[in-house]
């Protein structure tokens, strides 16, 4: 399975910001896009945000208008700029390919440790 490493996360005031990392490798996500997915205290899995192949740019309601996805393809690197961030948005954040790639074979990956966000008052 292909390696997905998670990074960023930390501690910040309501209206703070932070930029999460995913760290691939062998042109991943190009040939896989990127989802992004958080999950709280006895919460599912929730999908926030995805990078189709072809770039096209997708969000949730709870953080459209406040996160934006990037990529740096040279780096193998997928980024979460999350702004304006909430104590709702408290979670342990996780990275994989997006849903048209998710099952194939080239694009599978085991989930991460993830990297934890935890936002006050």
């Amino acid at each position: 399975h292909v390696q997905l490493v998670e990074s960023g996360g930390g501690s910040v005031q309501a209206g703070g910001s932070l930029k999460l990392s995913c760290v691939a490798g062998g042109s991943f996500f190009n040939r896989c896009g990127v989802s992004w997915y958080r999950q709280g205290p006895v919460k599912e899995r929730k999908l926030i945000a995805s990078r189709g192949t072809d770039g096209t740019l997708t969000y949730d309601e709870s953080v459209r208008d406040r996160f934006t996805i990037s990529q740096d393809t040279d780096k193998d690197t997928s980024y979460l700029q999350m702004n304006s961030l909430k104590p709702e948005d408290m979670a342990v954040y996780y990275c994989a390919a997006d849903l048209a790639h998710y099952s194939r074979p080239e694009c599978v990956a085991s989930w991460g440790q993830g990297t934890r966000v935890t936002v006050s008052e």
